[in-house]
């Protein structure tokens, strides 16, 4: 993998981070444990417990915080798959959404959310499972089924949103013509909750992980937005936010690729790697910090 922390390498270990990185001073082990080893201020702090190294937030592993790698894991590292099913599948319906080349039926959308954004990235998630990622396997999971779906609402033979369908009949056309508006705004606000707490996760790990949340997030926010407004009547405000929804959804899937390539690329397959940056105050970015106090100090001591 990367130097961004994709595998454990020999160069690797030098930047892990950890119990054994708290015996050189750079760190500190869990402390404060109650009764029974349980911090309630920490409950995930036997997580972080014991010697092995463990690894800084990468988005090409998926892994939003400290991390060791699996002993002996038998299966690739699924995060690139389904980074890569999500980021496809994101680029075309944001391309229609920003109606690129007139084009403004989603309908193309339907076999992508289907076969490769839906169940690849399913399964992806079903293999963090295995790995114990378990960001990864909610998220991947998670978005594949949000694909899977998306895939059903704009299939004809459902008719879910459709002329004759369950938001069209004689009485909801006589009270609220639009209803079906709002149950695609309900739909996609939903989301966007969703998006927001794996967003907060991601705000000590690094700045490409935490963009491509970000911009996912407020692609559905403004997707949603989108929809109230139509059911209000607002014709153009709908399309307005629509095309935001659209930029926001494109640069999400960039992103998505962008983490992607960082977990596949190593020095065995590419000429370049690409970084991550790591935020000033997650646990690399104290690392670095601290390295270069450590530098200022032993100059001023020479």
């Amino acid at each position: 993998m990367s130097n961004s922390g994709g595998s454990l390498t020999d160069k690797d270990i030098g930047h892990a981070t950890g119990a054994a990185a708290a015996a050189n001073g750079r760190g500190a082990a869990p402390t404060g444990y109650y009764r029974g080893g349980y911090d309630p201020r920490n409950p995930m702090a036997h997580v972080h417990a014991g010697d092995e190294p463990r690894l800084p937030a990468f988005g090409g592993e998926f892994q939003p915080g400290l991390w060791r790698p699996a002993e002996k894991r038998q299966i690739a590292n699924p995060a690139p798959l389904g980074l890569s099913a999500f980021a496809l599948t994101t680029f075309v319906l944001s391309a229609i959404n920003l109606g690129a080349r007139g084009v403004n039926v989603p309908n193309i959308v339907v076999p992508l959310a289907f076969g490769y954004g839906g169940l690849v990235q399913l399964l992806a998630g079903m293999w963090e499972m295995v790995v114990g990622n378990t960001f990864g396997a909610t998220a991947l999971s998670s978005y594949g089924g949000f694909w899977i779906a998306y895939g059903l609402l704009l299939t004809p033979h459902w008719n879910i949103l459709g002329s004759e369908g369950p938001y069209k009949t004689d009485a909801i056309n006589e009270t609220d013509p639009l209803m079906s508006e709002s149950a695609m705004g309900f739909f996609l606000t939903g989301w966007f909750i969703f998006t927001t707490i794996l967003l907060l996760c991601t705000l000590r790990s690094t700045v490409m992980f935490f963009l491509l949340f970000f911009t996912l997030d407020l692609c559905f926010l403004m997707l949603a937005c989108s929809h109230y407004a139509h059911s209000g009547g607002d014709e153009a405000m709908f399309h307005t936010l629509t095309k935001a929804g659209g930029g926001f959804g494109m640069v999400a899937a960039f992103l998505a690729w962008y983490n992607a390539f960082a977990g596949i690329a190593d020095s065995s397959n590419s000429f370049f790697l690409i970084p991550v940056f790591h935020f000033p105050w997650s646990e690399k970015g104290r690392e670095h910090r601290l390295a270069r106090a450590a530098t200022r100090e032993s100059r001023d001591h020479a």
